[in-house]
């Protein structure tokens, strides 16, 4: 029989071309639930790689099991899935776990509906009291910023960890990036006790938003006085130690690593949460990253830091993100959501954000 309640989903069909298409949806199992979508969180950055075409996976795969790029190309194009910030509303629910009218986060894409299983997919149930729409961040785009605490603090104290704070705690931290990541991250790194915070980025209109945030900002354009040579200057700890005990890495740039490299007080660490589609030319390992003894983590969310799994895991990352937006949350979705719309002008807006025509910090579909 054929579906009567398709769902719609945002489809990728090829480099700069994205539609609205008809999803069947799949029958509620024993155990499961369907997902009515109330919000879903577009990603500006790693989303629009696959309208530009720019995404690794078009054009090599990765081997799990060599840890190497290489393979032939995973993905393909029409891209079906889009999106990892839903906020949906549980209906006719087969499970105990989740009754119906339950409000969740989860990661299934730009979608109306999706039919979900707790023992298959990650959901978080948001509290009473939380604006629905802040639960974007809950299941998956907040955990990544709490992953980059998390690895900050293993960068420090190894597997002795026992606080998100461990890494931040009275230190002088620098964010590169003002985007939805970097700022989530400042704000983390200030709730659990860094000494100071301060966010760099280029764009006028996002550090407005850090500000507007509370967060101190600097100006990192190429026109503007050297940022690292103001903090360096600030931020003295002995004759020849300046600069920030951490630095975290949020822009999908080249230059952008460079500059968290350029940030840093000697034998210090940048934690790396950006994506980036190309190449890094402009990462000149020759300079300071050899003459200051610097390293470089990457803190992907697809693994917390090596031994550390039994003790903090997505479900506790989830967790602290929803602290935040506790305390934060209003501030929130007063200055970092910059747009809602409709969830049938999803297509417009995704070409005009890769073709650079918005600007947006985030932007919000509504269901």
């Amino acid at each position: 029989m054929p579906d009567q309640n398709p769902d719609k989903n945002l489809v990728v069909t090829a480099p700069g071309t994205v539609e609205i298409a008809e999803v069947a949806s799949e029958p509620v199992p024993e155990g499961g639930f369907r997902a009515r979508t109330l919000f879903s969180g577009i990603s500006a950055g790693t989303e629009l790689t696959f309208l530009k075409g720019t995404n690794p996976a078009l054009h090599a795969g990765f081997d799990t099991a060599l840890g190497l790029f290489g393979a032939p190309p995973e993905q393909a194009y029409p891209v079906n899935r889009l999106g990892y910030m839903e906020v949906a509303r549980v209906e006719d629910s087969r499970t105990p776990a989740y009754r119906d009218g339950t409000v969740v986060a989860m990661t299934y894409g730009h979608r109306t509906g999706y039919t979900g299983h707790p023992l298959r997919d990650r959901v978080v149930v948001l509290p009473d009291g939380l604006d629905p729409l802040l639960g974007i961040y809950a299941a998956h785009m907040g955990p990544i910023c709490a992953n980059g605490l998390l690895h900050a603090a293993a960068d420090r104290f190894g597997p002795s960890v026992r606080s998100l704070g461990d890494g931040v705690l009275g230190a002088r931290v620098a964010v590169v990036g003002a985007g939805v990541v970097g700022v989530l991250t400042a704000l983390l790194a200030r709730a659990h006790g860094a000494a100071s915070v301060v966010v760099l980025d280029p764009t006028p209109a996002r550090r407005a938003v850090a500000e507007a945030l509370g967060l101190a900002t600097l100006d990192s354009s190429a026109d503007a006085d050297d940022p690292a040579v103001i903090l360096k200057t600030l931020w003295r700890h002995a004759d020849g130690d300046r600069g920030a005990d951490v630095v975290f890495q949020c822009r999908g740039q080249a230059a952008a690593l460079h500059l968290a490299l350029r940030l840093l007080r000697p034998q210090a660490t940048v934690i790396d949460l950006a994506f980036y589609p190309g190449g890094a030319d402009e990462v000149r390992l020759g300079e300071e990253f050899h003459h200051n003894g610097l390293g470089v983590r990457c803190a992907q969310i697809g693994r917390v830091p090596r031994g550390l799994a039994h003790s903090w895991d997505r479900e506790r990352l989830s967790a602290a993100t929803l602290d935040l937006l506790r305390s934060d949350g209003d501030a929130i979705r007063k200055h970092l959501v910059t747009a809602v719309v409709p969830f049938a002008e999803g297509p417009e807006v995704l070409t005009e954000l890769a073709g650079r025509k918005r600007q947006e910090t985030q932007v919000v579909l509504s269901f």
